[in-house]
């Protein structure tokens, strides 16, 4: 079958990835690479310098006449660069978030169902067998479960200048926020009743309406509940930036990653996704109240790197277009993951429980 053209907006960290597993593919050809600045020509270097370069989306769309687009542009330009592709005819991977509104969300849902068009959004988490087998011990546990993660992110630098840039539209317990909320939403299966979150602004960079830590909580109607918690920036504490686990009445899963919890790691995209291994525990007493299973440990053998896990997305988005697959589903949970970030974002500037 003959490659799917693709366009890559945005040469940063994701786009970067996303362009590699295009680059590596007989699925994909890559017709362009499209950024403000000079990202795109450092990008083309790593890929041998063969392909087009453009600093404007829009130009590129006209000139090259694509069959999918890649989005990896901040938030802000995820809609209207979605919207333009598949009014184009074009098939669309956007990273996380589908938007950096909820009606905006919905207007790039509108348009897949009216154009036809195939919408994948980058919810990496979803392509990691770990955090699969994760999810599939956490519904062994009974109800209601209890979900405790966090991702907070010590950073300086240019990762510090991606996080400011990120603030400008969005908290990072709605941009970071949404992977977690859509890993509770799978363990719990249920729906999600209230939100209640706090946050705290702790930089004089980043507008004086956002901030740069918050926590979520989330009740579910069958009594399960969840909290999330981020922060980014130079003054972010490390100690406990890797927090994943749940617990109910039968037990408890955790992702204990040794390697990618260590110190120096929370802002390494690479130790975002890493697991390593799950331990398993197990609330079962005997006569004498004392635990009668020992605990286990799962060592995961299919432990993906950075680059494996964005080739999968994209093997996913191209067997998504070859054979048709039916992606409202994925669309809806996407929507509703944000949905309940901008309820938390809502419930951090009013101080009140926002009820879904």
């Amino acid at each position: 079958m003959k490659p799917i053209r693709v366009l890559v907006v945005g040469c940063g960290n994701m786009g970067s990835s996303h362009a590699k597993a295009y680059h590596e593919s007989d699925g994909f050809e890559i017709c362009g690479l499209v950024s403000r600045g000079n990202s795109n020509q450092q990008l083309n270097q790593l890929l041998g310098g063969r392909y087009p370069l453009f600093d404007n989306f829009e130009k590129a769309l006209h000139s090259t006449q694509p069959d999918a687009v890649c989005i990896s542009t901040y938030p802000d330009t995820h809609e209207p660069f979605a919207i333009k592709a598949m009014e184009q005819g074009c098939h669309v991977f956007v990273e996380k978030p589908i938007a950096s509104t909820v009606e905006g969300a919905k207007r790039v849902l509108s348009q897949a169902e009216k154009t036809k068009r195939k919408v994948v959004v980058g919810y990496i988490l979803r392509h990691h067998p770990s955090w699969q087998k994760f999810i599939e011990k956490a519904k062994t546990l009974g109800k209601p479960v209890v979900m405790r993660m966090n991702l907070n992110q010590q950073s300086d630098g240019a990762m510090w200048t991606l996080h400011r840039n990120l603030m400008a539209s969005l908290s990072p317990i709605v941009d970071c926020g949404v992977h977690y909320i859509d890993v509770m939403c799978q363990m719990a299966e249920s729906k999600p009743t209230q939100v209640y979150a706090i946050g705290a602004n702790l930089s004089k960079e980043i507008p004086a309406d956002n901030y740069n830590y918050g926590q979520l909580q989330i009740r579910f109607a069958d009594g399960s509940v969840g909290w999330y918690e981020a922060g980014w920036g130079p003054m972010v504490s490390e100690t406990a930036f890797f927090v994943k686990d749940v617990f109910g009445p039968h037990g408890s899963v955790s992702i204990a990653a040794k390697e990618a919890s260590q110190s120096g790691k929370s802002d390494s995209i690479e130790a975002h996704t890493k697991t390593e291994s799950l331990l398993i525990h197990h609330a079962e007493l005997d006569a004498n109240d004392k635990f009668s299973r020992s605990d286990e440990w799962i060592d995961l053998t299919d432990e993906p790197d950075h680059h494996e896990l964005c080739r999968r997305e994209q093997m996913y988005f191209l067997n998504a277009i070859r054979e048709d697959i039916d992606l409202s589903q994925h669309l809806n949970d996407a929507l509703n993951s944000l949905r309940i970030a901008f309820a938390c974002d809502e419930s951090v500037k009013t101080g009140k429980v926002i009820t879904l």
